[in-house]
């Protein structure tokens, strides 16, 4: 099927937007501003989170919520959001414990290819749905976890071979320059190539009109169910890759090993300043908000001795004033 896409110019000058660069600046600094504060108050009522043992213990957390907050980040760009996250961390971290069965490196490889083709076939199976059958991403991405839920419990209770990997477990948290494992080496490097095929590729530049518009998106002649289901692969396969990295933190399997995640990679994104509806935003400021989560969580609030109640009370409140701040200061515009 065919149809004509008809061109459109712009008539007279384009409208002036001011207040856009000040917003943008806010919504890129203020999220490493507030990590700057948490962390200064944790080294002031814990000195040793200044030392590289503390130190590690935060950042092969960061490398891990960072990893499948990559994934999350780039459906949010498009509007949507995984909610399947959680439960594919929690099947990969079984499935790969089960084929490694042992304490040897023999079956590492296999674990490793396995788990990020399980991600990305789930990843796949959730970007169709919401293209071909018209599902609303929270509700297929919803269904979707509840069935792999569903799956795992019955592969658990019928497997019940376990094992992990010393290599594994040295890439995920062994340091070996200071405070800093192998794993988080790569999730740097992985980093840095996000941003930049956001930021300065084409496919990058219709991942962001996809997320202002998919009507207009599809009109300049992009294919919006090929770019969502790319996005939905991602986030399946860097779910995969986290599961793969928690068998390594753990030292074995565990049913419920994924379930923060689902939480935390969506406040990530928001916290870095991404627009939970889509077309702005970026992982070099989620990056900053993976960080706050896990000084909060792994940090300031176990230190400091916060009941669950109150580091409940406390998580949200963060949450919702930088949501406040990025509504009513970072994407405040005129147009004149």
């Amino acid at each position: 099927m065919s149809a004509a896409v008809a061109e459109v110019r712009p008539v007279g000058p384009a409208p002036h937007v001011s207040g856009r660069a000040g917003g943008q600046v806010v919504t890129m600094l203020l999220p490493w501003l507030v990590l700057v504060v948490l962390y200064a108050t944790l080294v002031i009522r814990t000195p040793n989170f200044l030392k590289a043992g503390p130190l590690s213990v935060l950042l092969y957390s960061i490398t891990i919520l960072g990893v499948v907050a990559m994934g999350q980040l780039c459906v949010i760009l498009i509007g949507g959001i995984d909610l399947s996250v959680s439960s594919v961390m929690t099947l990969t971290n079984v499935v790969s414990s089960y084929i490694i069965a042992g304490t040897t490196n023999q079956h590492l490889f296999a674990a490793v290819v396995v788990c990020l083709l399980v991600g990305a076939v789930i990843g796949c199976a959730n970007g169709l749905i919401i293209t071909r059958l018209g599902m609303p991403d929270m509700i297929a991405t919803l269904a979707m976890m509840t069935i792999i839920y569903g799956v795992m419990t019955l592969f658990h209770a019928s497997h019940l071979r376990t094992g992990n990997s010393p290599a594994l477990v040295d890439f995920a948290t062994k340091p070996f320059l200071g405070p800093i494992m192998p794993a988080a080496v790569v999730w740097l490097v992985l980093s840095a190539v996000l941003i930049v095929v956001l930021q300065k590729t084409t496919f990058g530049r219709q991942v962001f009109a996809v997320g202002l518009s998919r009507g207009a998106a599809h009109a300049a002649g992009i294919s919006v169910m090929r770019t969502t289901v790319i996005l939905y692969v991602v986030s399946g396969v860097c779910a995969g890759a986290a599961g793969i990295l928690l068998t390594g933190q753990l030292g074995g399997m565990q049913l419920s090993s994924g379930n923060p995640y689902q939480l935390w990679s969506i406040a990530a994104v928001v916290l870095g300043g991404t627009s939970i509806f889509g077309g702005r935003g970026g992982y070099g400021s989620t990056m900053a908000g993976v960080a706050i989560i896990v000084v909060l969580q792994n940090g300031l609030l176990n230190v400091l001795h916060i009941p669950t109640s109150a580091q409940n009370i406390l998580y949200g409140l963060v949450i919702l004033v930088m949501l406040v701040v990025f509504r009513f200061g970072g994407n405040r515009q005129e147009v004149t």
